[in-house]
């Protein structure tokens, strides 16, 4: 399916949306601070992307589908640090006050102004690729739990391992870059329970009871995050009972996997029935979410998207962009979950949690 130009409001956000959303979970700033002087919150953020330059100029370098990819990278990198030194000078420059989708908005268009459309491109095949040959260990791990809360819980703890492998993070981009992850040795350290945000217990509750009719899950990362974290849980679901309706992104952003990558990845890891390790797939739906940023404004998705989702009474968003920063309080009217790793020490400062702590809240509704 391809993805109708024109985004619509997500149809499970809580109405009248106006006054029950915002996709951005940490306020830079209140009505009462000066327009013309930026907030604390605000000059901290503005550092955060202005760290991370140094290691997109270094992947837009790299990009060998570029003609002076080297010079571009330079003007990338040259002109995006002067637009957040401009906020820190007038937060209303650019179509500020900034927040974290317009600064990963104006990312996203100085590097395809300057001709680069995937940066990441090379690392993501990469990635995925050994990805793909470790996602039937996963599975035999996982399918040799026989309780079934406990199986919930080691699926949950591959999603937040999965889930490190971030190169918009500017500490991990450097860990990666040194040693690449082992996602095994990821899920057997993360920060110990209760995680800053808790509601595994509710979850498995639940779980344990019955089955949702249909899950949309808006995936984040390519490589371990999306098939060792994410497509583990779906197949899971999917055995349930539940159909799944995955949601990438249209257009390439870091490390984020893309509509045409998860149907490609898909194909690979099925075998020549149609099955996913033993798993019927005809329930499986992969939906282009009509996004192109590493966060997610939900007033703004494909209608593809919005009418494959309107029945759906389990809403997931994954990943610190989407989970986290811009949708941790959406509220739905259905069950949701928010499920990420806290990968910058901001958010782990405004959470009152620690960096690299899960957040894992899910909320039900009764219908």
């Amino acid at each position: 399916m391809e993805s109708s130009s024109e985004l619509v409001p997500f149809p499970l956000l809580m109405t009248p949306i106006e006054s029950n959303y915002r996709a951005c979970t940490i306020p830079y700033r209140f009505p009462s601070d000066n327009p013309r002087k930026p907030t604390p919150t605000e000059l901290s953020w503005i550092d955060l992307f202005l760290n991370s330059v140094p290691s997109f100029r270094k992947r837009a370098e790299s990009d060998t589908t570029v003609p002076d990819a080297h010079i571009r990278a330079e003007k990338f990198a040259q002109r995006y640090s002067e637009v957040l030194e401009d906020f820190k000078k007038d937060p209303e420059s650019h179509g500020g006050p900034p927040d974290c989708i317009l600064l990963c908005r104006l990312r996203e268009q100085l590097l395809r102004e300057l001709g680069f459309r995937d940066i990441f491109k090379k690392v993501k095949d990469e990635e995925n690729a050994k990805a793909i040959s470790l996602f039937g260990d996963v599975i035999r791990l996982n399918d040799t739990i026989e309780d079934d809360e406990k199986r919930a819980e080691n699926l949950v703890r591959g999603i937040f391992a999965g889930n490190i492998f971030d190169l918009g993070s500017a500490q991990l981009a450097e860990v990666f870059a040194k040693d690449g992850m082992s996602f095994l040795a990821s899920c057997q350290n993360l920060v110990p329970r209760p995680w800053v945000i808790d509601d595994l217990d509710k979850f498995k509750l639940r779980w344990s009871k019955k089955s949702w009719k249909k899950a949309v899950i808006f995936v984040d990362n390519s490589g371990a995050d999306v098939i060792l974290g994410i497509l583990p849980f779906a197949r899971e679901l999917l055995r349930r009972g539940t159909q799944v309706v995955l949601a990438a992104n249209d257009l390439p952003s870091i490390n984020d996997v893309t509509y045409p990558e998860l149907i490609e990845i898909i194909a690979k890891l099925k075998d020549e029935n149609g099955q996913l390790m033993g798993v019927d797939t005809s329930n499986l739906l992969i939906a282009n979410s009509g996004n192109d940023l590493p966060v997610i404004d939900l007033t703004r998705v494909s209608q593809e998207l919005a009418y494959l989702a309107s029945d759906a009474d389990l809403v997931v968003l994954e990943g610190m962009g989407r989970g986290i920063e811009t949708n941790l309080y959406a509220q739905f009217k259905c069950n949701s979950l928010k499920i990420g790793m806290v990968k910058h020490p901001e958010v782990a400062q405004f959470l009152g949690g620690r960096l690299y702590d899960c957040v894992f809240k899910y909320n039900e509704v009764s219908i």
